[in-house]
């Protein structure tokens, strides 16, 4: 799967820094003093400064959930997702949706997590025990 790349804004390129690359553990790429490139799981993250921009606070309900919109992420092998739950609570990180498995017996079974950035942007980071089932309907 060739990788995706995603530009967004933040308001403090040192928050964005010490979140990405120290909270998510995201290998940094190149930068300037308006923007940073990260690693985001192979996929091309870009936090671009803009501090006027404020994040979106809407919700759509999602089996009985508040899911932040706008929102991005990754899917994770279940142990890495497992990980990365440990290393955020570690870091007193704030879930909008603490660690959980949604759709439960149903299909599309996923385990997920939302949190936001210093900035405000959410993130959805999930897992499937069975990575067929990320499309199922």
């Amino acid at each position: 799967m060739p990788p995706f790349h995603l530009a967004f804004p933040v308001h403090d390129l040192a928050a964005a820094r010490a979140f990405y690359g120290g909270t998510m553990g995201c290998r940094e790429g190149r930068s300037s003093a308006e923007w940073i490139d990260f690693d985001f799981y192979g996929h091309q993250i870009v936090a671009h400064l803009a501090p006027a921009r404020s994040a979106d606070a809407a919700v759509n309900h999602v089996d009985g959930h508040g899911v932040p919109v706008p929102h991005f992420g990754v899917v994770l092998a279940m142990a890495d997702w497992h990980a990365l739950a440990d290393r955020l609570r570690a870091a007193g990180v704030e879930f909008a949706m603490e660690p959980t498995i949604r759709f439960a017996g149903q299909p599309g079974e996923q385990a997920t997590m939302f949190f936001r950035d210093p900035s405000g942007n959410a993130l959805e980071i999930k897992a499937f025990e069975d990575s067929g089932q990320l499309f199922a309907t």
